[in-house]
């Protein structure tokens, strides 16, 4: 398997660079075409004219949204011009509450999305929605970079979250190429279970599994000795010295929407390096 695909949607002027560093990196590496989508979000609640708002009041948030799309545009085409990968951009406008549906539409035919950090200071409302549906709905692995962190299209510390379960498996089958150039490849273990067929050898099997392809990984078994898994998973990232962190995506249905498990919410807002999740 390789990366021959990437996709990355912008949503917001001031995270193209640190996207598009990132996208553009990992197209160089795996020498794979890069689509980006270039949306300027219409945030005007749906209804809202029928509640009372007039027209030229609802052409006004399309105007503004149609120039949010083309700057940002402008910026993605000078950053990827002469790069020397195949590339191409699309601008368009969607309505925050039908974002989902247009992300998910392009995402699915890709082999991976690079997406901004949803969660932190001067992120809009629009990135969690980008994320989930192009994770939940698109069914496409995403690397999620925070800003300023350093590209890193062929880390060389990788630190894998596993937990036995489904998500994690397709985080690890997704990663596939860039765990076997890895030069380390730790599989982390909060607290096993006391009980089941792995209790005596937890991370035994996807280890067997990763070194069969060539990987060079070592088990890491930890307790849980803060709050959150998050909060261990990222002190141990800390001390490796990681790149990057392959976890699973989990979330539930509410409302028929995909919403963020706390577990992955909790780590994408505490994340200063880029992490590599599927669902």
């Amino acid at each position: 398997m390789s990366y021959n695909c990437l996709f990355s949607a912008v949503t917001d002027e001031d995270l193209v660079e640190d996207v598009i560093a990132h996208a553009l990196a990992m197209a160089k590496a795996h020498d794979a075409h890069l689509d980006v989508l270039c949306l300027g979000v219409d945030r005007s609640q749906t209804g809202y004219y029928y509640a009372g708002a007039s027209a030229v009041v609802l052409q006004e948030t399309i105007t503004r949204a149609h120039e949010e799309s083309e700057a940002i545009e402008a910026r993605v085409n000078k950053l990827l011009e002469g790069s020397g990968i195949r590339w191409a951009s699309e601008g368009g406008v969607a309505q925050l509450a039908d974002m989902g549906r247009h992300i998910a539409a392009r995402a699915r035919f890709s082999d991976m999305a690079i997406l901004a950090q949803p969660y932190g200071e001067g992120r809009g409302a629009e990135l969690e929605p980008v994320t989930e549906s192009a994770l939940f709905e698109g069914h496409v692995p995403a690397l999620i970079v925070p800003a300023g962190a350093a590209p890193a299209p062929m880390p060389k510390r990788v630190m894998i979250g596993w937990n036995e379960s489904a998500e994690a498996l397709s985080a690890v089958r997704a990663a596939m190429p860039l765990l076997a150039s890895a030069d380390s490849v730790h599989v982390v273990v909060i607290d096993p279970p006391q009980h089941g067929p792995n209790r005596s050898d937890p991370g035994g099997q996807v280890s067997q599994f990763l070194a069969r392809h060539g990987v060079q990984v070592e088990i890491d078994v930890l307790s849980k000795t803060m709050p959150r898994v998050s909060d261990v998973l990222m002190r141990h990232a800390s001390d490796m010295d990681a790149d990057m962190i392959v976890m699973g995506a989990y979330g539930h249905s509410r409302f028929r929407e995909a919403v963020f498990g706390g577990a992955t919410r909790y780590m994408l807002e505490q994340a200063g390096l880029p992490v590599f999740m599927a669902h």
